[in-house]
């Protein structure tokens, strides 16, 4: 039973690998041609610094209220 839904899961990965392009995306190609992919990657790492602020942020003022409450 194990082999054949190891077999199962082996068929699927193989048939989802053939339906991918081997072009390459479009809309990235263009993006890095004029140059605007370096304005998408630095609002994401701006997105992703923000998120990690807010979460450490938050956990200091968790580590607080915990002590607070001992």
């Amino acid at each position: 039973m194990k082999k054949l839904l190891l077999l199962i899961s082996l068929l699927s990965v193989s048939f989802a690998l053939f339906a991918q392009e081997s072009g390459g995306v479009e809309m990235a190609t263009e993006l890095r041609s004029s140059g605007k992919i370096y304005v998408v990657v630095s609002v994401l790492v701006v997105i992703f610094i923000g998120l990690a602020f807010y979460l450490f942020s938050m956990d200091n003022r968790l580590k607080k209220i915990e002590k607070l409450q001992k």
